[in-house]
C-alpha cells in the first residue's frame, strides 16, 4: 500500500472536520449550533449547496433532540455524523448511554469550551471530562490536521467495535485557528479505507424485524454493560493497527499517546490538546539549559492507554499534570486522576504529582506559563494542588454603581389608564402617548455593546414603558445578554437573572414561586412585581417545551420573544423562525439550495393553544399598540397566569440591511402580512391592524427584497420559492382575519 495522493488545504479544525465529513459522505447529520462548533455543519452546509456531498442535514431544536436524530438514523443502517460543543454536549448527555449502550455506531466532533456558568464561550476542557463515562470511545486532536485524520480513523475503529466515537479538540484554538494541511485528493481514497458499512441490525429491515433498547433487568444489564467493556478493550487494541494502515495511505501515524524528551526526563509536564506544543517549545529551551524535562499527552482519552503512558515515566521523579478543568473537591482535575491510578496501578505510587488548573474560560498559555509550571515541579515544598493563572478580583474594591435602584413610584408614574371591559372582562388601555410616556425609566439602560440598529434594546424598552412598578427580568442565551452583562459591568438598574436557552421559563417559574412563597409566609415585603422573561436569537426553539411548561402552569409573569429570525449570538444559522428562503450559515443559497426549505413557526398561535389568558405580537413601528399590549400583559400575569407576546426585532448585521432603516424594514414587515399585528385575549382573537384598510398591503417580496439574506429571491430563478412564500403568507392571513370576525374565536 502506498501513499495516496493529497493536496495541502489551509483550514482550521472545523473546517477540516467538515471536510472529512464531506468525503465520507455520511447519510445525516442531527445538529444544533452551538459556538465553536457550529461552523462544521455551516461548512457542510455550504459545500451541499454546491452539490459536493449528499448528506441530510437536519437541524434539530435543540442538542438533545440532535442526539435523538443521531440515535433513530444511527438504528437504520446508514452513517451518522455531530458536531457540539459545552452545555450542547451536557444538554445531550442523557442520550450519549442510549446511543453505546445499544452499541450504534457515529462520530461526534467536540469543540471543547467552558462549560455554564457563568456563561463563557471561551474553549477548555470541561466540557469533555462529562463524556468519560457514557461509553463512547473519545479521540483528543492536539492540531487541525489531526481532527482530519482522526475524523477518518475514529468512523474506521467505531465501526468495527460497534461503538460511537467522539472526535475532541481545543475550542477556538484548535477549532478556528487555520493550519496547513494535507487532505486526500480523491473521496474515493478516504471511503476504500473506511471500507463497506456491514450492520447486523438495521431498524428498517423489514424481513428481520427488531426490537432495539429493549427494557432489562440483572443478569442481562450487567452482561450488556460488560460486553461494552470488552468492546472498548477491543478499541483500544485495534487503535495502533488502524493507525498504522493509516500512515500506509496518508504517511502520519498517531500513537495513543505523543511525547518529547521523556527518555530520560525526570520533571514532566502531561497536558491534552493544543497546549502541548507550547509546554514542548519550554522543553528545548529548558533542555538547552541542562535540564531533564519532557512532555507527554494523550491522543486517546477512552479507552484510557494506561499502559502506554506508563512506558513514558519509567524514569520521571515528578509529573505536573496540567488541567483545562477541576473536578471540584477531588484535588485535580480528571488528568491528575486519571495519571495517579495509573502510576498507582503499575507500582510507580512514589512518583510525585502535581495537579494544576490552567486555562480555564479560554485564558491563553504561553511558554512563560510552561517554564513556570516546570519551576513549580523543581520545587521540594510546592502544593499538591493549585490554579495558575488566577488574578485579584474585585473583593475589598469599593463596589461601583452605575446607576441607583429604581423606586416604585419613580417607575410608576400613573400615566397609562388600565380598566376592564365589564362585558367580556379584557383589558382596556388608554392615553398611550410616547410624549407622554418618556418620564418612564429605562430598566435597560443605554451601556450596551449592542450593534446599531439592533431591535433587542429598543424591542425590551417599548415592552417596559408599559409596565409600571418593580420588575424583575431573566434573559434566556443569546445576544441579549452578551451585550449587557460583560463582567464586572451590567446594563440593567432592576433586578435580572440569566439562565440557558433551554429553561429560561422554568427557572423564572421557580423565581415567581419563591416571590410567592415570601410574601405569604411574612418573609418579603406586600406589594407587586412584574417578572418578565427575554428570549429570543431562537430561545423558542430549544426553549419552547419549557415556556408551553410555564404557561400551562399559569406561571405569573410576561414572556417577551424578540424574534430576529436567526441563531444571532452564534453567527446567524436558521432557526425555526428565519424566513424560507433566507440566507444563513447553515441554508446557504448555491446551484443545489435557495435558503432555508420550510416556512417559518407560527409561535404565537402555539403559545396561544395552551389556553394562556394573553398572546400578543408586536412591532417597533407601531410604538403605541406596542405599549398597550405590554400594559395588558402586565395585568393579565399578575391576575391569571402567563402572557406572551412576540416582537419582530431587527439584526442588520445578519438581516444584511442598513441600521437606519430598521423601523421601516420592520413596517413593511406588517405591511405584507408576514408579521400581523394582533392579539387573543382570553380566548378570543382581534386584529390590531390591517393594512388592507388603508391600502398599505404590499407582496411579500417587496419586503423581502429590502434585506441581504433574502433579496436574492427576487430573481426569477426562485419563483417558485416566492410563490409558495406568498400563498403561505395569504392563508395563515385569511385565517387570522377568519378568527377575528368569529365571536369565539
Amino acid at each position: 500500500m502506498s501513499i495516496e495522493a493529497q493536496k495541502v488545504m489551509f483550514d482550521s479544525g472545523n473546517e477540516l472536520a467538515a471536510y472529512a465529513a464531506k468525503q465520507i459522505n455520511y447519510h445525516v447529520m442531527g445538529y444544533y449550533p452551538i459556538t465553536p462548533s457550529t461552523q462544521i455543519a455551516e461548512n457542510l452546509d455550504a459545500m451541499k449547496a454546491d452539490g459536493l456531498h449528499d448528506i441530510s442535514l437536519v437541524a434539530a431544536e435543540g442538542e438533545h433532540s440532535a442526539a435523538g436524530i443521531c440515535y433513530g438514523a444511527s438504528a437504520c443502517g446508514g452513517r451518522v455524523f455531530n458536531a457540539t460543543s459545552a452545555n450542547g454536549l451536557l444538554y445531550a448527555l442523557e442520550q450519549l448511554p442510549v446511543q453505546s449502550g445499544t452499541r450504534f455506531p457515529m462520530v461526534m466532533n467536540v469543540a471543547c469550551r467552558t462549560v455554564s456558568g457563568p456563561l463563557s464561550i471561551k474553549g477548555d476542557h470541561s466540557d469533555i471530562m462529562y463524556a468519560l463515562n457514557t461509553g463512547w470511545i473519545i479521540l483528543f486532536a492536539d492540531t487541525p490536521q489531526a481532527v482530519y485524520d482522526m475524523n477518518i480513523c475514529g468512523l474506521k475503529l467505531a465501526e468495527m467495535v460497534r461503538l460511537p466515537v467522539i472526535v475532541a479538540f481545543d475550542g477556538f484554538f484548535t477549532s478556528h485557528q487555520k493550519r496547513r494541511c494535507m487532505v486526500f485528493e480523491s473521496d474515493e481514497v478516504v471511503q476504500k479505507f473506511i471500507g463497506e458499512i456491514e450492520y447486523d441490525v438495521d431498524l428498517l429491515d423489514m424481513e428481520h424485524p427488531v426490537t432495539i433498547g429493549s427494557y432489562m433487568n440483572e443478569p442481562d444489564l450487567i452482561n450488556n454493560k460488560y460486553q461494552l467493556h470488552q468492546a472498548m478493550e477491543q478499541a483500544g487494541a485495534l487503535i495502533p493497527f488502524i493507525y498504522e494502515e493509516y500512515e500506509k495511505i496518508s504517511g502520519r501515524n498517531y500513537g495513543l499517546v505523543r511525547a518529547c524528551q521523556m527518555e530520560d526526563a525526570q520533571t514532566a509536564i502531561f497536558i491534552l490538546g493544543s497546549a502541548y506544543h507550547t509546554v514542548r517549545s519550554s522543553v528545548h529551551k529548558l533542555r538547552e539549559q541542562g535540564k531533564k524535562v519532557g512532555a507527554f499527552t494523550a491522543n486517546v482519552l477512552r479507552p484510557f492507554p494506561a499502559e502506554a503512558l506508563y512506558r513514558l515515566c519509567k524514569n520521571v521523579k515528578t509529573v505536573i499534570v496540567a488541567d483545562r478543568q477541576d473536578s471540584y473537591g477531588a484535588g485535580g482535575g480528571n488528568m491528575t486522576l486519571e495519571i495517579k491510578a495509573m502510576l498507582q496501578s503499575f507500582g510507580k505510587g512514589d512518583v510525585r504529582v502535581l495537579s494544576r488548573i490552567y486555562g480555564l474560560g479560554g485564558k491563553d498559555f504561553y511558554e512563560n506559563d510552561a517554564e513556570a509550571l516546570f519551576e513549580e515541579g523543581f520545587k521540594q515544598a510546592a502544593k499538591a494542588f493549585d490554579y495558575v493563572g488566577i488574578t485579584q478580583g474585585y473583593g475589598g474594591e469599593k463596589e461601583i454603581k452605575y446607576y441607583g435602584p429604581l423606586t416604585k413610584t419613580v417607575s410608576s408614574p400613573e400615566i397609562l389608564r388600565k380598566s376592564r371591559n365589564p362585558e367580556n372582562g379584557h383589558v382596556l388601555v388608554e392615553n398611550a402617548k410616547i410624549s407622554d410616556l418618556t418620564v418612564m425609566p429605562k430598566r435597560l439602560g443605554p451601556g450596551h455593546g449592542a450593534c446599531p440598529g439592533c431591535g433587542i434594546p429598543v424591542n425590551v424598552n417599548l415592552l417596559l414603558k408599559g409596565i409600571e412598578g418593580h420588575v424583575v427580568l431573566l434573559f434566556q442565551t443569546g445576544c441579549g445578554i452578551v451585550v449587557t452583562t460583560g463582567y464586572p459591568k451590567t446594563s440593567f438598574k432592576v433586578p435580572y437573572i440569566h439562565n440557558l436557552f433551554q429553561n429560561g421559563a422554568a427557572t423564572l417559574s421557580g423565581v415567581v414561586e419563591m416571590f410567592y412563597q415570601r410574601q405569604k409566609r411574612g418573609e418579603y415585603p406586600a406589594g407587586d412585581v412584574t417578572f418578565v422573561m427575554v428570549s429570543g436569537d431562537g430561545g423558542m426553539d430549544i426553549g419552547l417545551g419549557s415556556a408551553i411548561g410555564a404557561a400551562l402552569r399559569g406561571s405569573h409573569m410576561i414572556l417577551l420573544e424578540y424574534d430576529n429570525g436567526g441563531y444571532m449570538n452564534t453567527g446567524y444559522q436558521l432557526s425555526y423562525s428565519t424566513p424560507k428562503g433566507a440566507r444563513s450559515s447553515t441554508s446557504h443559497v448555491g446551484k443545489k439550495q435557495y435558503g432555508k426549505t420550510f416556512f417559518h413557526k407560527d409561535t404565537p398561535s402555539i403559545m396561544a393553544a395552551t389556553g394562556m389568558p394573553y398572546v400578543a405580537t408586536a412591532a417597533e413601528s407601531n410604538p403605541v399598540d406596542f405599549i398597550k399590549k405590554a400594559a395588558k400583559a402586565q395585568i393579565y400575569a399578575k391576575s391569571e397566569g402567563m402572557a406572551y407576546i412576540r416582537a419582530l426585532s431587527a439584526c442588520p448585521l445578519n438581516w444584511a440591511d442598513k441600521p437606519q432603516d430598521e423601523r421601516n424594514v420592520i413596517g413593511k414587515a406588517v405591511d405584507c402580512c408576514y408579521f400581523p399585528l394582533y392579539e387573543v385575549e382570553k380566548g378570543q382573537t382581534s386584529l390590531n391592524y390591517n393594512p388592507e384598510n388603508g391600502n398599505k398591503k404590499i407582496p411579500v417580496l417587496e419586503w423581502l427584497s429590502m434585506m441581504g439574506r433574502t433579496k436574492h429571491l427576487a430573481s426569477p430563478a426562485y419563483i417558485e420559492v416566492t410563490d409558495s412564500i406568498q400563498k403561505e403568507i395569504d392563508r395563515r392571513w385569511e385565517r387570522l382575519k377568519a378568527l377575528s370576525d368569529h365571536p369565539l374565536l
